[in-house]
């Protein structure tokens, strides 16, 4: 790299003749972010993906190549990114068992088979000279095998997963279906993560937009935005947004 990350932002910003204080207010990033930056203070940020999202998000205000910067900083700073080196092997021992699959499957349906078998003997073939006596215990067996299936499969359809990842500092109010306060109105710092929570539903508040949603894995999309917003979040993963008098306030 010809030029340290750091000047090229600073060299930018000073052609350009704006202060710290500017960018901050246009961009969010907190002055003392921006100034680790151009100071190259790594220890100072977040680290990871919120780091190369403020080096994005900056380079851009400037008129920079922000994914360049991002990309330069992620090889100078992260180290390369790691390659699953033993696929090769893997997949040149993966085809012996492969082979082996057809021969196991055969025996393993002969045992099937076997106790299938044995059983039928143990349950039918004692009923078979009394009609009565060999339908009551079968008719009972069906009832306690089969009891919370479908309720599991249905309990499980109607359940959300929620996570969050606060981008700056932001204040945070989540309850679940039954209005219990999973995040009970804090300020989280810039990185930190709540969740994953789980629930038929959820209402969410924020004081600004500076946090990242995954719903069931899937980024919400919540604007950028200084104001207090808010959601609700229903069993399929559907977000509607809140009303400021109906946003949850955890008081």
């Amino acid at each position: 790299m010809d030029n340290p990350i750091g000047n090229v932002f600073r060299e930018a910003r000073n052609r350009r003749k704006i202060e710290l204080a500017e960018v901050e207010a246009a961009t969010r990033i907190r002055v003392r972010y921006l100034r680790a930056i151009e100071n190259e203070e790594w220890d100072a940020l977040p680290g990871g993906v919120y780091t190369r999202g403020f080096i994005r998000t900056y380079a851009s205000f400037l008129g920079l190549d922000g994914e360049r910067l991002a990309e330069d900083y992620r090889k100078s700073v992260e180290g390369p990114r790691r390659s699953p080196i033993p696929e090769p092997a893997a997949a040149s021992s993966a085809r012996p068992r492969e082979r082996r699959r057809p021969a196991a499957r055969a025996a393993w349906m002969a045992v099937a088979a076997v106790l299938l078998v044995a059983v039928l003997a143990i349950v039918v073939i004692p009923g078979g000279g009394d009609g009565d006596n060999g339908a009551v215990p079968r008719r009972g067996a069906v009832r306690n095998d089969r009891p919370q299936h479908p309720r599991r499969s249905q309990s499980a359809r109607h359940s959300v997963s929620m996570r969050l990842a606060a981008g700056a500092e932001v204040w945070v109010c989540v309850l679940d279906a039954k209005g219990k306060a999973l995040v009970d109105g804090q300020i989280l710092e810039t990185g930190a993560e709540e969740g994953p929570f789980r629930s038929g539903s959820f209402t969410v508040s924020f004081g600004n937009g500076e946090v990242s949603m995954l719903i069931d894995g899937r980024e919400a999309e919540i604007p950028a935005t200084s104001s207090p917003i808010g959601y609700s979040i229903d069993s399929s993963g559907s977000l509607t947004e809140l009303g400021e008098g109906e946003r949850p306030t955890c008081a």
